[in-house]
């Protein structure tokens, strides 16, 4: 389908099929009327517009009525280009989404056991449980894995009686008893519009890191707005304290029970990522190319000078390979090919690119590059999240370079 995305010169868009197409275009709809034209203003003021979330919720995306009518199920290609759909339009907005359908869902369906799943995932889809992913602590953020510090502590039952009917959020169970949780989080997007956080800790009876599904109205959880971001600034992101927090047995994901369940969570969360940084590139170049095609310097348009042209050459580039990195990575992993060098290699290239196209839209659009009703502003200020969150740069190149080496430069 020719056309579909004025950055997709390569069609990669044809390989979704009509239906799917159908679902995006609704979603663009919501997108050009409903979320565009109160971007800017709350960017500036970093707050989230929550008059989006039902327009975007109603969309029901996860599930889209398109697919289903024509007997089709959502592939891998279709959630990624509607992660490329939403960044095109703001980043903020697709990582608040993303931590629904990519961050949260991930993590109970594949950490949850049949019954949690069978339970959760219909709610999820439908965005009737709402949860976000809580595994960064205040000191620990590339070395998680060694230095997570929140701590779980399995209490038989009868030992507390706060941890009653309301902590409940899961079928499964892994025992009869409850949980006593204490520790800190940050970073945590999403988290106070949030029914539920999944909260990783490590059990102190074994050493392990498990995760636990805890309310957000919980005795004992404190959830305060981080402030002074200079990048997505629409994403509210949270500090979170635990203190003595408790739930019931049937709040753990069953699954998750070691660093390498959570590793597999990852894997595919830098998946969704590499989605999100190509769409923000793709954003940032066709505001430029809007703009250049408009403004006048010279007695010409600005999109008529030889220097303009390469920059626009090479941010299309740069959004060409990242969308083929991520398309083949996807059509991998729905083949069942997973690979934590493969996700790795494409979210640290195309945060990367992201990065530059990102830097060269503001540079062709000039001093008004750093206005906010260009759009090329909010792309660059958010570009320097996306290249850190989900694995740093240099993390993910160390992942790559164990794969190529056979050696682990961590420690």
């Amino acid at each position: 389908m020719s056309g579909f995305y004025p950055s997709d010169r390569y069609g990669y868009a044809e390989l979704l099929t009509d239906a799917e197409r159908a679902a995006l275009l609704r979603l663009r709809a919501v997108l050009d009327g409903q979320v565009r034209p109160l971007l800017a203003d709350h960017w500036e003021r970093g707050e989230f517009p929550d008059a989006i979330v039902a327009p975007l919720v109603g969309l029901n995306l996860m599930e889209p009525a398109e697919v289903a009518a024509a007997g089709e199920t959502p592939g891998g290609l279709y959630a990624g280009f509607r992660n490329f759909e939403l960044a095109r339009a703001d980043a903020s907005v697709a990582t608040w989404y993303n931590a629904q359908s990519g961050l949260f869902r991930t993590t109970v369906g594949l950490g949850g056991d049949a019954a949690q799943v069978a339970e959760l995932e219909p709610r999820i889809r439908s965005f009737g449980l709402k949860g976000v992913f809580a595994l960064t602590e205040p000191g620990h953020g590339s070395d998680i894995a060694g230095g997570l510090e929140t701590r779980a502590r399995f209490e038989p039952a009868g030992a507390d009686a706060r941890a009653g009917s309301g902590a409940r959020t899961g079928a499964g169970s892994a025992g009869r008893g409850s949980w006593a949780i204490d520790g800190a989080k940050r970073w945590i997007g999403g988290a106070a519009g949030a029914d539920v956080l999944a909260v990783f800790a490590r059990d102190e009876a074994d050493g392990l890191v498990k995760c636990f599904l805890v309310p957000t109205d919980a005795a004992g959880l404190t959830i305060t707005k981080m402030r002074g971001k200079t990048s997505l600034r629409i994403m509210q992101n949270a500090d979170i304290v635990l203190d003595g927090v408790r739930v019931d047995a049937s709040a753990r994901l069953a699954n998750i029970n070691g660093w390498p369940d959570v590793a597999a969570c990852l894997r595919n969360m830098r998946s969704d990522v590499a989605w999100i940084a190509t769409g923000a590139a793709a954003g940032a170049y066709e505001a430029a190319v809007r703009y250049v095609g408009a403004r006048e310097q010279f007695g010409r348009p600005v999109g008529g000078f030889q220097l303009v042209q390469e920059k626009l050459a090479t941010m299309l580039g740069n959004v060409t390979a990242s969308l083929g990195m991520a398309v083949r990575l996807t059509q991998q992993q729905d083949a069942g090919v997973y690979r934590d060098e493969n996700s790795a290699l494409a979210k640290m290239f195309t945060a990367r690119a992201l990065r530059e196209t990102a830097a060269l839209a503001r540079e062709v659009v000039g001093g008004n590059g750093i206005l906010l009703e260009n759009d090329v502003a909010r792309f660059h200020a958010d570009a320097e999240a996306i290249y850190s969150y989900e694995g740093t740069h240099e993390i993910n190149a160390l992942v790559v370079g164990r794969a190529v080496t056979g050696i682990g430069a961590f420690r």
